[in-house]
C-alpha cells in the first residue's frame, strides 16, 4: 500500500508510499559516496548479516548497537537531529515555516532573469521544506508508541498543513511562476525536470481556485472543509443496517463449531451470526443451505439511510468543488494528472478489460453452477450462480483441489522472514546491481526496538538510500502493510550549502540543509544529494523465544507476496533519484505508481527467483516449486470473478464523480446507479434489496482514480511477459530486463510522462501519446497473474 504524501500546493496530502541516519554518527557515513564495488567477500558477510538480523533475535541484540546513550549522544529519530526528544517536533516545524517564508520572500521579490530562473527551483525548495516535516510527523503520529511523541507529531502536523493551505492560495507565488512559464528566455535555461515542476506545481495552484473572486474563494474553502468532515464520517460509519441475523443450529450445521463459539450468541430459538466481518465470511463459505445464505448476504449489504446521505452529501460537494474550478465534474479535476487524463478514456479502458475478463468470468462460473448442481442433486431447474453461491462453491473448488494435491501446505517452512529479505536483495542486486546492507541503530534513531536500518547500496554509486523496516506485529499496531517515504530524493545545490553556513556557523552546513539525515556527495562532482528515507511497515507474527527450538518468523506465502509488493514501491523509491523532490520516487502519475510494486508479485511467485532464496530453514532443503504451483492454481481460480468484481467498483467510482451527483434526472440516486452497473457489467445479479455503496471507503481515497490498480495490474503482465520474458529461461533474474526497467521507468520517478515510458519499455510506439486508443489497448492486454 502506497502511504499519502505530501507535496507543496496540493488541495490534499496525496500519497507516497517515505531514509535517515544520525548526528555525528551519521555524517561521516553518508557523505562519501564510494564507486568502488564491494568485494564478494565483503558482499557474503552482508548477505549473512541480512538474513541473521531478521531471523535471529539475539544476533539482532548483539547486532543493534546499544538501546541507551550511555555517554554517546542521544541521536533524534531517523538521526534528524531535531527530534532527540519530542518538543523537538515543534522547533521543526518553526524552523521549517522560518525558512518557508524566506523562500516565499525571494520568490515574489524575483524580478532579474537571473532570479526568474531559479522559480522552479525554489518552489521545489519549499515542497520539500513542508514535506519534510508533514510526511515524518504523519507517520511519527500512526506509528510511534510514545504518547508524547504521537501528541507532539500531530499538533505538528496540524500546523504545518493549515500553513501549506496558506501557500496554496497565495496569489503572487501562482503569478510569479505563470510569469517565469510565459517567458520564452527563462525557459530556455531550465532542465526538462525544471520546466515539469514548474507545470505540475501550476497545475496544483488552479486547482486550488486561486483565480476565484473571494466570495466563490471562501465557498471552494467551505465545501473542502465539508468534504474532509464528511469522509471522515462516511468511512468511520460504515456498518450494515442489519448487524447480526438469528440461524438455526440446523441451517448452521455445516459451519467450524470453533468459528460460531468464537463471535456468536445463542439464544433458545437459534444462534446469533453477525452480518459482516470473519465469522460472516467464513459462514458464507461454508453454509449449505442457500436461504440462510441469501439472508446474510442481504443483510450484510443493508446500508443505513443515514449512511447514504453522507454519501450523497459527500458527493455533491466535490461536484461543487469541481464546478468552482473550472471543471465538469470531480473525476475530470482528479484525473488530470494521471495517465489516463479523462474519464472518457478512463471507460475505455474498463470497457476494454471487462470485454477481455468475459470469457474468463464465464468458464468460471460454468464451472461453480456445475458444482451448484451437483451439490443439489439438480440437473435441470438450477440455471444460474446467485450473489450469494459464489463465495460458497468457490470455497468448494478449493477444497476439492487441495484436496486432489495430498500435499500439506508447509510452505512457510521455506520462508524465513530472514532468507525473503535475502532473497530481495539477492534479486535487487541481480536487476539493478543494488543490495540491501544491515546497518547498526544509533540510540534515539528508531521507535521500537524491533526496527531495523538497511543501508542501500549501489554498485556503482555507493550509498543511495536508507531503509527502516518495522515488520514485526506488536499490540496495537496497524495490520496493514505500507511504505512510507520519510524523505525524497532531492539535489542540494551549493547555495543552500553557503546560505546554512551563514545563518548556523556552528554548525555543519550539511547537517543545517538536511536536518541531520542521511546526504551523498558524488566524490567526482562534488554533488550533494539527500537520499531517499523509507520506512517498510507490517504486521508479521514474530517467533516464540521460550519454545526449546527457536524458530525464526515464518511467512506464508501471501505474507512473501506482500512483501514484495511493498519493496517494490521501496525499489521506485529508491531508485528514482531526481534533482526535485516533486517528482522523487512514487511522486509520478497516480494510475502509474502500483506498477513497480505489482510487477514485484509476479517475481515473487517465479521459480528462478525462488530458487534464489527459498530453503527450509532447518534442513536447508529447497522449496519444491510444485508447491507453489498448486498454490497459484488455486488462486487463479476466481480471477475473473475478482477482476470483475474490481472493474464494478472502478465504473461505480467514474459515476459517483461524475456530473450525476447535481445532474441525474430526478435527483441523485447512489442506490440506482450501484444496480444499473451491476446490471450492465456483472455476472450474477444483484439483489434489490442491497446497497452496498455505502460501505465503498475507497471512494473518500480514490475520488475517480480507483481503476489505477487495474491499470497497473494490466501494464504489470505485459511488461512481465515482454521485458522480463514471463520469467521463461530465468529472464526473472536477467541484468538486461532490470536495466531497461530502471533506465525506462524507475529512474525517472515523476520526472517523465509515463505513456512515454512505457513506450520505450515494451517498444511499443502505440502507446507514446496515450489518450482513449492507449487506454483501450491497456484493457485488451487483460488482468494476468
Amino acid at each position: 500500500m502506497l502511504k499519502p504524501s505530501c507535496r507543496l500546493l496540493q488541495a490534499s496530502i496525496l500519497r507516497s508510499p517515505r531514509v535517515p541516519t544520525s548526528v555525528f554518527y551519521t555524517s561521516f557515513r553518508h557523505l562519501a559516496v564510494p564507486a568502488a564495488r564491494a568485494s564478494t567477500a565483503s558482499q557474503k558477510h552482508d548477505d549473512d548479516t541480512l538474513r541473521n538480523v531478521f531471523d535471529s533475535s539475539s544476533f539482532w541484540r548483539d547486532f543493534r548497537g546499544p538501546r541507551h546513550a550511555g555517554t554517546s549522544p542521544v541521536h533524534g529519530l531517523f538521526a534528524n537531529r531535531y527530534l532527540t526528544h519530542a518538543e523537538g517536533f515543534i522547533t521543526f516545524s518553526k524552523e521549517s515555516a522560518e525558512k518557508c517564508q524566506r523562500l516565499v520572500a525571494k520568490i515574489i521579490q524575483a524580478s532579474s532573469v537571473q532570479e526568474r530562473c531559479l522559480i522552479p527551483r525554489l518552489l521545489d525548495r519549499l515542497s520539500d521544506s513542508l514535506c519534510r516535516v508533514l510526511d515524518i510527523a504523519d507517520f511519527v503520529r500512526a506509528t510511534h508508541p510514545d504518547p508524547d511523541f504521537q501528541q507532539a507529531s500531530n499538533q505538528t502536523y496540524e500546523m504545518l498543513f493549515e500553513f501549506m493551505n496558506v501557500l496554496n492560495t497565495t496569489p503572487d507565488l501562482k503569478i510569479k511562476l505563470e510569469d517565469a512559464l510565459a517567458d520564452p528566455q527563462v525557459g530556455a535555461t531550465w532542465s526538462n525536470e525544471e520546466r515539469t515542476v514548474a507545470q505540475i506545481l501550476l497545475r496544483e495552484f488552479l486547482k486550488s481556485a486561486i483565480d476565484l473572486p473571494k466570495e466563490k474563494r471562501q465557498a471552494f474553502v467551505d465545501f473542502s472543509n465539508e468534504i474532509s468532515r464528511l469522509g471522515t464520517k462516511f468511512v468511520k460509519d460504515m456498518r450494515p443496517e442489519i448487524q447480526t441475523i438469528k440461524l438455526s443450529s440446523w441451517q448452521l450445521k455445516d459451519v467450524d463449531p470453533l468459528v460460531l463459539e468464537y463471535a456468536s450468541a445463542r439464544s433458545f430459538t437459534g444462534i446469533i451470526i453477525p452480518t459482516t466481518g470473519p465469522v460472516a465470511a467464513t459462514t458464507s463459505r461454508s453454509m449449505k443451505d442457500a436461504n440462510a445464505r441469501r439472508e446474510l448476504y442481504i443483510a450484510g449489504r443493508i446500508a443505513p439511510k443515514t449512511q447514504l446521505q453522507t454519501l450523497q452529501d459527500f458527493l455533491q460537494a466535490r461536484a461543487k468543488v469541481a464546478n468552482l474550478s473550472g471543471y465538469s465534474s470531480y473525476a475530470e479535476m482528479n484525473l488530470a494528472d494521471t495517465l489516463a487524463k479523462s474519464p472518457i478514456a478512463v471507460q475505455s479502458f474498463l470497457d476494454a478489460l471487462s470485454s477481455d475478463n468475459r470469457g474468463q468470468i464465464r468458464q468460471e462460473m460454468d464451472e461453480l453452477l456445475v458444482l451448484k448442481k451437483l451439490e443439489t442433486n439438480d440437473a435441470g431447474t438450477s440455471t444460474q450462480v446467485e450473489a450469494w453461491d459464489r463465495d460458497y462453491y468457490q470455497a468448494q473448488q478449493a477444497m476439492k483441489q487441495r484436496s486432489r494435491s495430498r500435499r500439506p501446505d508447509f510452505m512457510c517452512a521455506y520462508f524465513s522472514l530472514g532468507t525473503v529479505m535475502q532473497g530481495l536483495s539477492r534479486l535487487f542486486t541481480q536487476l539493478y546491481g543494488v543490495r540491501l546492507v544491515p546497518v547498526p541503530i544509533a540510540p534515539g534513531e528508531v521507535w521500537n526496538p524491533d526496527v531495523r536500518r538497511l543501508d542501500v547500496i549501489d554498485e556503482t554509486a555507493g550509498r543511495i538510500a536508507v531503509l527502516y523496516c518495522d515488520l514485526f506485529a506488536r499490540p496495537d499496531k496497524s495490520p496493514n502493510p505500507a511504505h512510507f517515504t520519510l524523505r525524497c530524493s532531492r539535489h542540494i545545490h551549493t547555495s543552500e550549502l553557503e546560505e546554512a553556513a551563514t545563518l548556523h556557523p556552528d554548525l555543519d552546513p550539511l547537517q543545517v540543509v538536511n536536518d541531520g539525515m542521511a546526504v551523498s556527495r558524488n566524490p567526482t562532482t562534488k554533488e550533494v544529494y539527500q537520499l531517499p528515507t523509507i520506512a517498510l511497515v507490517c504486521d508479521f507474527q514474530a517467533n516464540n523465544s521460550h519454545q526449546s527450538v527457536v524458530e525464526p518468523t515464518l511467512l506464508s506465502f501471501r505474507d512473501v507476496q506482500t512483501l514484495f509488493h511493498e519493496m517494490g514501491h521501496a525499489i521506485h523509491s529508491i531508485t528514482g533519484r531526481t534533482a526535485h523532490q516533486v517528482l522523487s520516487g512514487t511522486r509520478c502519475a497516480p494510475d502509474f505508481a502500483e506498477l513497480p510494486s505489482i510487477l514485484m508479485e509476479h517475481f515473487a511467485a517465479d521459480p528462478t527467483v525462488l530458487s534464489l532464496f527459498a530453503r527450509h530453514w532447518q534442513t536447508d532443503a529447497p522449496l519444491p516449486y510444485e508447491m507453489v504451483a498448486e498454490r497459484l492454481a488455486i488462486d487463479r481460480k476466481g480471477q475473473g470473478v475478482e477482476t470483475e468484481h474490481q472493474i464494478i467498483l472502478a465504473l461505480l467510482d467514474q459515476a459517483y464523480h461524475s456530473d450525476l451527483p447535481l445532474c441525474m434526472p430526478g435527483g441523485f440516486d447512489s442506490t440506482a446507479v450501484f444496480h444499473s452497473i451491476h446490471d450492465k457489467y456483472g455476472s450474477v445479479r444483484e439483489p434489490r434489496e442491497t446497497s452496498a455503496q455505502g460501505f465503498f471507503g475507497h471512494l473518500v481515497e480514490y475520488g475517480g482514480t480507483y481503476y489505477s490498480y487495474l491499470f497497473d495490474r494490466a501494464i504489470a503482465g505485459r511488461v512481465w511477459d515482454i521485458v522480463f520474458d514471463g520469467g521463461r529461461d530465468g529472464g526473472a533474474v536477467k541484468r538486461e530486463g532490470g536495466e531497461r526497467f530502471r533506465h525506462e521507468v524507475l529512474k525517472w520517478g515523476g520526472g517523465r510522462d509515463g505513456w512515454e515510458c512505457l513506450a520505450g519499455l515494451l517498444r511499443d510506439e502505440r502507446l507514446r501519446k496515450g489518450g482513449e486508443e492507449a487506454m483501450r489497448l491497456v484493457g485488451e492486454w487483460g488482468v494476468k497473474t
